[in-house]
């Protein structure tokens, strides 16, 4: 029995995550996700696919990252109305990604005088097809064809995705977590894997381990205190907005910093923090014993969710020291943009980066040490200090990478490195042959092979 593999999105780049899996009865995709990072790639989420979105039996979904999902409603627009898959909480986080991306997109597509991605008959065509399975649980495509999804530890919901086919097995990582996280239980390892498909965001890379990046952010805060300065913190909505106000409440409730107001300033972030807490199942054993011991794990003194655009503008007039975190990650849009114009050309106040830049976005840009950025049509000054956390990142980093494939070396034919920056790829793919002995491959977007199962 063959299985052909196409690259069709997450090749050459760490975004766009879209893989298809052909048999000879079935096709089915992993992850339909959009490419993120520069203007070019808005061209490059209109292209049509290189497959029949019609031809597609089954949609299996990672997590609700936009560069996993994003381009879901569009493959809807292009006909496709298989079954889409997920598990329960990426479903509810999904319902409200989409809402939010559709806001942006039609509020950008009037500006621009062009025409949205897709509409909000798609989003809710999409959600109609759209069922859930636990960890664990065996979906079944044909007689020889199963999928089950494993914890990927990455965020909320967040899964691998195991392809049984005839006597051999594939495993798609989507985005593999950082573990241990403060939150969520640890990264599954799965055994008797075949062929294994996994990301490379870190490939090149090493985090902080946990203490020191609670250190580097206890430092920072105190700090923004001490100068009475405003401690800017882009932030992505799902996972980092959740794991960022844990760590603050144990620093407030330890008495390690002082109680100064705290914004999140995201009304996509509040939203899923309200998922987070539907699933405390999900959590791993210490946190949910400090939900059971009375705990509210996302609230603490002078923390105020601005959901409202009117409270939002009011962050202006509170004196600080303060700290605000806001959308979107990478500074390319969202409400963190308003107070980096403000804040940005003063050198008592600090920019955190605590997730992954993409080349192109104004995050990396300022990352990289640029004096200057654009936001609004304005050059603003970047005088402020800029402050990095890596160990904050969900993704691991190039040693827990390895690790991961070592853990299941001794069944693995072939490795195939995608979802990053080619340099981290490649990278990564080196160390899985010279430390591992495995046969490692970067394979290029809208490049196929054919595997034996």
């Amino acid at each position: 029995m063959k299985a052909k593999i196409t690259f069709a999105g997450g090749a050459g780049g760490p975004t766009g995550s879209n893989f298809l899996f052909e048999t000879t009865g079935k096709k089915i995709l992993i992850d339909c996700g959009m490419t993120q990072g520069g203007e070019e790639d808005e061209a490059t989420n209109k292209l049509p696919f290189s497959y029949d979105p019609i031809s597609i039996d089954a949609l299996f979904v990672t997590h609700a990252h936009l560069d996993h999902i994003g381009r879901i409603p569009f493959l809807v627009k292009n006909g496709f109305r298989g079954k889409i898959y997920s598990t329960p909480p990426t479903r509810d986080i999904v319902e409200l990604t989409f809402a939010d991306a559709i806001s942006i997109m039609e509020h950008d597509a009037e500006k621009k005088q062009t025409e949205p991605l897709y509409g909000r008959e798609d989003v809710a065509e999409a959600l109609s097809l759209w069922g859930t399975a636990e960890y664990g649980e065996k979906i079944s495509i044909s007689n020889d064809l199963n999928i089950v999804f494993h914890d990927a530890g990455h965020v909320l919901g967040s899964a691998m995705v195991e392809v049984k086919y005839g006597a051999k097995k594939m495993l798609f990582t989507g985005d593999l977590g950082n573990s241990p996280s403060p939150l969520l239980k640890d990264t599954e390892y799965v055994k008797g894997i075949d062929y294994l498909l996994m990301e490379s965001v870190y490939g090149d890379r090493e985090h902080e381990d946990l203490a020191e990046r609670r250190n580097l952010l206890e430092n920072i805060i105190k700090e923004t205190i001490q100068k009475k300065g405003v401690l800017m913190v882009p932030i992505f909505s799902l996972e980092r907005t959740q794991v960022l106000l844990y760590e603050i409440n144990n620093m407030v409730e330890d008495g390690k910093i002082a109680e100064i107001p705290v914004f999140l300033d995201s009304p996509l972030g509040i939203k899923i923090t309200e998922v987070y807490k539907k699933y405390k199942s999900y959590f791993n054993a210490a946190t949910q014993a400090e939900i059971k011991g009375g705990d509210d794990i996302f609230k603490f003194p002078r923390l105020k969710f601005t959901e409202d655009v009117q409270d939002s503008k009011a962050i202006r007039s509170v004196p600080p020291p303060k700290i605000v975190v806001a959308g979107s990650g990478m500074s390319s849009g969202g409400r963190i943009l308003h107070h980096e114009k403000d804040y940005l050309p003063n050198p008592n106040n600090t920019l955190l980066l605590i997730g992954y830049q993409a080349v192109g976005t104004p995050g990396r840009l300022i990352q990289d040490g640029q004096k200057q950025v654009k936001i609004y049509g304005e050059m603003v000054d970047v005088n402020a200090r800029i402050a990095v956390i890596n160990g904050y990142s969900a993704h691991r980093d190039t040693n827990g990478l390895l690790e991961f494939v070592e853990a299941m070396k001794d069944d693995v034919q072939k490795v195939f490195v995608v979802m990053g920056e080619m340099k981290a790829s490649s990278f990564l793919s080196q160390r899985i042959h010279d430390y591992l002995g495995l046969k490692a491959f970067v394979p290029k977007k809208g490049e196929s092979v054919e595997l034996e199962f």
